[in-house]
């Protein structure tokens, strides 16, 4: 499924950030595992699975695979690990590994995923290459033309946060300015990192005013935008995004919405997705994309709960909703199907132990939606929301078009 050379002119989605070789152990036991993973312990696992991992590689992957052309844009070094990154790319197609920078003498990035079944994924991540990439590493007369530009993971990316987000924010401005619709995803940084401590309420300060889409998770945001909330959270134990409130989620969608992007999805493991936009959405973007979708999608607030599924492994997860999601941008899709594709996308995923593994074509995951799929419960109780049988998903208060349904 190579692209010729008139096809690459004419890209869909930029995918830009950060990228490294996934190492997945599949554990043999079904039993939980975590009195397991102690000092001194032997755990007998299965063959490892390795393939690419990141932003760059999961959500880029995901979209070839849904159908969209796709470039990708990331930085590797000459050794194994940059090898095999590479090679990985190139054997699902050769095109997904021609925007990758390979620069010599350093060292790739690489993770160790345990995703051992009953306990949260533990992470062994060597940042690499993607602590000293940059704007200088994108080819921007190449990606000229372009729809849509994604970058996704920049708190694993030092030269990202290190400046202050000055270096981020001249990325998505050059984006935005060379026409394309900008989204932006995160990614948790570990306790005691420099990334950690980071100023993110000014870094996204800097940034947000030109994201369109912004579309971290919610355990993230809170670690960022509000510290003591998500110590608190913490704390109760179990899954955060269970036990945090329904109003604290509007409540930092819109902060995030007042620091100047056009929509926040947040991102919320098995309690769905949530989505809220702002009155000026995409409004400040020349993109055909953004023109054709910006009336539909003012002022809205939607809640999209997961499909059914069995979950087999959930890393890359949320990648692959963010590409599913994108995907129905680029179809020009409403909000709510756009919402049930991401959610659907990211049931496909978890069914397979690597990011992107099950990952089908937009129209088998259509079919696969309209077939009855059964929807999962929120799990929680939605005051003031409205539950839309037709579209499979709920709308909030702030809503514009809630009244006008019901």
């Amino acid at each position: 499924m190579s692209r010729n050379k008139e096809s690459t002119e004419k890209v869909d989605v930029i995918v830009c950030g950060h990228i490294s070789v996934d190492i997945i152990p599949r554990f043999i036991s079904t039993q939980p595992s975590n009195s397991h993973l102690l000092p001194g312990t032997l755990v007998e696992v299965g063959e490892a699975e390795y393939c690419t991992g990141g932003a760059v590689s999961n959500t880029g992957i995901a979209l070839h695979q849904l159908g969209a052309n796709v470039s990708l844009i990331g930085k590797v070094s000459d050794d194994f690990f940059g090898s095999l990154t590479l090679k990985l790319l190139g054997d699902i197609d050769s095109s997904l590994a021609e925007g990758i920078t390979q620069v010599a003498g350093e060292t790739s990035s690489y993770t160790i995923v345990l995703n051992p079944p009953g306990i949260d994924r533990i992470f062994l991540h060597c940042p690499g290459t993607n602590d000293t990439f940059s704007e200088h590493d994108i080819a921007w007369d190449q990606v000229s033309g372009s729809r849509h530009f994604h970058f996704g993971y920049p708190p694993l990316m030092k030269s990202m946060y290190a400046d202050g987000g000055d270096q981020l924010s001249n990325i998505l401005r050059t984006a935005k300015a060379k026409g394309m619709s900008i989204s932006l995803d995160m990614a948790m940084p570990g306790k005691g990192t420099a990334a950690f401590s980071a100023d993110w309420i000014g870094i996204l300060t800097k940034c947000l005013p030109y994201v369109d889409v912004f579309m971290p998770s919610l355990e993230e945001m809170l670690m960022m935008i509000n510290r003591d909330q998500y110590e608190k959270y913490f704390q109760l134990g179990g899954d955060l995004c269970e036990v945090v409130p329904e109003e604290t989620i509007q409540e930092l969608a819109d902060e995030l919405l007042q620091m100047g992007c056009g929509m926040v999805i947040l991102k919320l493991g098995a309690s769905g997705l949530y989505m809220r936009s702002s009155q000026k959405l995409l409004l400040h973007s020349t993109n055909q994309l953004a023109l054709n979708i910006r009336e539909e999608w003012k002022n809205r607030e939607l809640w999209a709960p997961c499909f059914r599924t069995n979950v087999i492994g959930t890393t890359g997860a949320g990648d692959c909703t963010i590409a599913g999601f994108i995907q129905g941008l680029l179809l020009q899709l409403g909000p709510a199907a756009t919402m049930t594709g991401a959610v659907a996308v990211g049931a496909f995923s978890v069914e397979h132990l690597g990011a992107t593994g099950g990952i089908q074509p937009w129209e088998t995951v259509q079919n696969r939606i309209h077939s009855g799929w059964e929807r999962l419960p929120i799990g929680r109780p939605l005051k003031g929301w409205y539950w839309r049988e037709q579209e499979g998903i709920w709308a909030g208060p702030a809503d514009k078009q809630s009244t006008n349904n019901h």
